[in-house]
């Protein structure tokens, strides 16, 4: 991968290597971050592989500090790709104003709208270039890739599964941001990067995706988990709106309803083994 992306640092982790690396991306016109763990059973062969979408704020080192998946992911073969959540250095007039739209908060969509349009690509970055890029030069099985993500990247684990089948064959998501054109977080994002057509805006909502899909998309079922000490979940989140979405699409889901657990890297890191396990079986099966 030296040719096309440089390699900033690694560290040897559970028999892998924990990997991050910059990137000069055609889709978004900027470098781009994003990080890498390589399992030990890459060393001899392509392996299956979990992109995981981070939420508002963070960036493309969260997940791999934060969740402790890299021990079992390890064990089961499975490496792990984190992106960053926005372009940086686009320097746009706003951007770095708030907290839940701009750099940190890309949505995992492409913007149409000016000044937006311009570098705002995060899903033909990630299913167009980066997936692309990885497979290519990485011991990574382009057949057996599965998505999962967190709040605004649950949003984005759910939307881009949908949107992309063939290129997903497992989805999981853990408090994602389930009908965003019905909060406030989707509703800002949609209307500043999508323009203020509403109905534009329902081909990235995934309750809205899961109504028009015919049949199950994922019939080896989608794993959701959520915190009920959750402070966004009545506002922000609303899983019961995607699961009468799965019901009437007969979508098998598990959505797990957490007692006590809130929002943050102690409720992910407390369910991660069940989502690796969940992607590990369905991945194997695709092999």
């Amino acid at each position: 991968m030296t040719t096309q992306a440089e390699l900033l640092s690694e560290h040897a982790c559970f028999g892998g290597e924990q990997r991050f690396y910059r990137h000069e991306s055609r889709e978004i016109g900027l470098p781009m971050k994003f990080s890498v763990f390589l399992p030990p059973q890459a060393s001899t062969g392509p392996v299956p592989a979990l992109l995981y979408l981070a939420g508002l704020t963070c960036n493309e080192e969260t997940f791999m500090a934060k969740a402790g998946a890299q021990r079992l992911a390890a064990e089961l073969g499975l490496a792990l790709v984190a992106p960053d959540t926005s372009p940086r250095g686009a320097n746009l007039p706003g951007e770095a104003d708030s907290w839940d739209f701009g750099v940190g908060a890309g949505f995992y969509l492409d913007a149409t709208q000016a000044p937006w349009s311009a570098h705002y690509r995060m899903e033909s970055y990630l299913t167009a270039e980066l997936l692309p890029l990885l497979t290519a030069t990485l011991a990574l099985d382009p057949e057996r890739l599965g998505i999962f993500g967190h709040s605004m990247g649950g949003h984005g684990a759910l939307t881009l599964a949908l949107r992309h089948p063939g290129l997903f064959k497992s989805v999981s998501a853990l408090a994602p941001i389930c009908a965003p054109s019905q909060c406030a977080w989707g509703r800002k994002a949609f209307s500043g990067y999508l323009g203020h057509d509403e109905d534009a805006w329902l081909a990235h909502d995934a309750s809205d995706l899961m109504r028009q899909r015919p049949g199950a998309p994922f019939p080896g079922g989608i794993l959701v988990d959520q915190g009920l000490g959750d402070k966004f979940l009545a506002d922000q989140l609303r899983p019961e709106l995607f699961e009468a979405a799965c019901a009437a699409a007969n979508q098998p889901l598990l959505l797990r309803r957490h007692a006590a657990y809130d929002h943050g890297y102690y409720f992910i890191a407390s369910f991660m083994d069940d989502h690796l396990r969940h992607h590990a079986g369905l991945l194997r099966h695709n092999g």
